[in-house]
């Protein structure tokens, strides 16, 4: 069975930015993905500007599938039909639904609490829309337990979410585990795995101080050795990512959903090294 190879990338927030990231789609369009999901910010205000901007881009001037992520709790009704009716207006009819992280500077909307009552109403609105979610290998941080966060996940899957994309990951182990629960608790639905390459330090610490996720030892022996060497780290980094690919297709996973920071080097170094263990879908460029 093939695994599917999809990219995550974010709308930049100055012009500099927006000019590279155009220039980084056209370099990831070469290597043939099955989709690219744009991200969004908790800023209400600009997803118009930001995310369907790229979006648009992405769909239709590069023709390769796009999903666009909304956040629930900071879109109220009125704006997300608004939203819906603009993607469907550009040809776009996947989205990936989240709940989004709840600022204290930035009040919630009250029409959606969770990403289960975007994915419910967008379903019975716009019934065509293919709708993702996400979920976390090693349980939502907010979550009591694994078995609250399988019910809450079972709860996506029930009012419509066709596709799982996992948070990242470093411990495939964990991914197993996941996904085995997932088919015990009747979840069938396509679980995406999330990968992000580290090929850096200040990715490195940022990761270690904002996130969760567990390090293993071989992970952590390599910031430890390579922090104060870029070039080796980032080396390291990436085999370390490519290593992990190698491992996931070989045990079947339905897709590789890749966290490219808007770096297209290494999406493309990524692809080179793995292009024959995903069956030839992906042309290295």
């Amino acid at each position: 069975m093939s695994s599917t190879l999809s990219f995550e990338v974010f709308p930049p927030n100055t012009q500099v930015g927006a000019n590279k990231l155009f220039k980084t789609l056209k370099e990831l369009q070469q290597l043939q993905p099955d989709f690219i999901s744009v991200t969004c910010s908790n800023n209400r205000q600009t997803i118009e500007e930001t995310t369907l901007k790229v979006a648009d881009y992405i769909h239709n001037e590069l023709k390769v599938p796009t999903i666009a992520h909304l956040p629930a709790v900071y879109l109220n009704q009125a704006q997300l039909d608004g939203l819906v009716k603009q993607l469907d207006a550009i040809g776009i009819n996947q989205i990936l639904a989240l709940r989004g992280d709840i600022l204290p500077e930035l009040p919630p909307e009250k029409d959606f609490h969770y990403a289960s009552d975007l994915i419910d109403y967008v379903k019975k609105e716009a019934p065509h829309f293919h709708i993702s979610g996400a979920c976390y290998p090693e349980v939502h941080p907010e979550s009591l337990s694994r078995v609250e966060d399988i019910k809450n996940l079972k709860k996506k899957v029930s009012v419509g979410c066709e596709q799982l994309i996992t948070q990242l990951f470093f411990d495939n182990e964990l991914f197993y585990h996941f996904q085995e629960a997932c088919y015990l608790a009747d979840i069938k639905v396509p679980i995406l795995a999330g990968i992000m390459p580290i090929v850096n330090r200040n990715q490195a610490l940022r990761l270690i101080k904002t996130t969760q996720t567990k390090l293993p030892r071989k992970f952590l022996a390599i910031l430890e050795k390579y922090e104060h060497d870029p070039v080796a780290l980032k080396e390291a980094g990436l085999a370390y990512a490519i290593d992990q690919i190698v491992d996931l297709t070989t045990q079947d996973v339905a897709g590789i959903h890749l966290y490219t920071m808007n770096n297209a080097e290494v999406a493309k170094h990524i692809c080179h090294n793995t292009k024959n263990v995903l069956h030839g879908q992906v042309k290295a460029g």
